[in-house]
């Protein structure tokens, strides 16, 4: 295999993963405050919204992300006129925010109550509270767990594909079928790879912004 081949190859490959960012990105703007809702009203006193949420995460941690892109395509969204990208970025924002919930939840359930005591006695409204003092410290606690989640997230973007949603994975299956060779699909694992080398990186150096609430 020649150099100009190969250079098409990551060509090809780099303008398919444009569309694996995108996902990615839009996965994290829909799950992350759906996430923290969601563990909100999870530990909500109100059981009838706590059901309604507990039978949520059930269905979407307790079926295949695969097959809930295909239900939201050919059952839902799909013939509702969404693209298939707009498809999978919902499927996958309203899927990832169900395991951001329980990750949030942990983290919030850790913080000692007398924290919560200790603000309400100094003045704190519940809201002041929540933000300024619960918040800040949740967020370092749950930073390796959702590091796990967004290096997971990199690599179930390839699931997309079932969809038709040209993105990486899919770009080097029809290359590999074009070429006869495996070349593209090692290429795309080192794509892969290193997305998750930046995304490891960024949480690295979060935790150590964020040391000081040890």
């Amino acid at each position: 295999m020649n150099i100009d081949v190969l250079l098409n190859i990551c060509k090809q490959l780099c303008e398919a993963s444009l569309e694996t960012l995108s996902l990615f990105g839009a996965t994290l703007l829909i799950g992350l405050p759906l996430g923290l809702i969601l563990a909100l009203g999870r530990m909500s006193k109100f059981a009838p919204l706590q059901y309604i949420i507990r039978a949520y995460l059930l269905v979407m941690r307790g079926t295949p992300l695969m097959l809930q892109l295909i239900f939201f395509w050919f059952v839902g969204l799909g013939a509702m006129g969404f693209s298939r990208m707009q498809t999978a970025m919902i499927a996958f924002g309203l899927n990832y925010a169900a395991y951001f919930c329980e990750i949030y939840r942990g983290g919030i359930e850790s913080i000692p109550v007398g924290q919560r005591e200790a603000a309400s006695v100094l003045g704190f409204t519940k809201t002041q509270t929540f933000f300024k003092i619960i918040l800040p410290q949740v967020i370092k606690k749950v930073l390796p767990p959702m590091g796990n989640e967004f290096m997971t997230l990199v690599k179930d973007t390839s699931l997309a594909k079932i969809i038709g949603v040209i993105e990486i994975t899919r770009v080097a299956e029809r290359l590999q079928t074009q070429l006869v060779s495996i070349i593209p699909i090692v290429i795309a694992g080192v794509f892969y790879l290193i997305m998750n080398a930046v995304v490891s990186k960024c949480f690295n150096v979060a935790e150590k912004k964020l040391s000081y609430y040890r």
